[in-house]
């Protein structure tokens, strides 16, 4: 991510498409009316920080009581809790500019790369589709369940119709979400990895049972 961010940012700033992405902000903010403005206030608060993190902790505790194991909550709890220390190291190195168009938030001390609301929103719901589809038996339900994408689609243009941050920003977050979730779905739900000790009557060597959740996948 950070080397994204210097390849936005430095070498490749005269580069397209990423001279003409100043072209998209000026255009949402000059199409702004009332009733945009308001459905974007209302995408843009879904991402918040105190909604994330409280959208992430209920549906853990839910999946906790619900299927009596830890893979699901951890799968889920672990990819926002990784965007986001990917986002801040991200932005600590990376100090980009807000777009230069009227803003209509404050903005936060963190600078324009990536888009914090974004890669939050997409570890979140793309990490609830993800888990809620493997987990639907019927063909329908899991398509229902992929229909939750787009609330970090509707957070992104959100992000920049309010002149929060630029197109390269909301698609680094995307790359950050979802390799977060990609990560941490090879990590916890990907079946091949054991989570259990072999036992010593099956051969099992007692000093070599530890959980190793990377082991199989290697």
């Amino acid at each position: 991510m950070i080397g994204i961010g210097v390849l936005l940012t430095r070498a490749a700033t005269h580069l397209w498409p990423l001279t003409v992405e100043d072209g998209v902000n000026r255009f949402f903010a000059g199409h702004r009316t009332e009733t945009l403005s308001d459905v974007s206030h209302l995408a843009s608060g879904v991402a918040d920080t105190p909604r994330i993190v409280g959208v992430t902790a209920v549906a853990a505790l839910v999946l906790a009581l619900t299927l009596r194991r830890v893979r699901e909550p951890l799968f889920l709890c672990l990819a926002v809790t990784a965007q986001a220390l990917v986002f801040y190291f991200t932005t600590v190195a990376i100090d980009r500019p807000r777009p230069d168009v009227p803003r209509m938030d404050e903005s936060p001390p963190t600078s324009s790369f990536p888009s914090g609301h974004t890669s939050a929103a997409v570890a979140l719901y793309l990490g609830l589709a993800v888990l809620l589809a493997t987990l639907a038996r019927r063909t329908w339900l899991k398509a229902l369940c992929w229909a939750l994408v787009l609330v970090p689609a509707g957070v992104a243009l959100a992000r920049m119709y309010r002149g929060m941050h630029h197109p390269s920003d909301v698609v680094a977050a995307f790359v950050n979400g979802c390799t977060c979730v990609y990560v941490m779905f090879r990590a916890f739900l990907d079946r091949r990895v054991p989570w259990r000790r072999p036992s010593a009557a099956a051969g099992g060597s007692p000093r070599r049972a530890a959980f190793r959740p990377g082991a199989a996948a290697r």
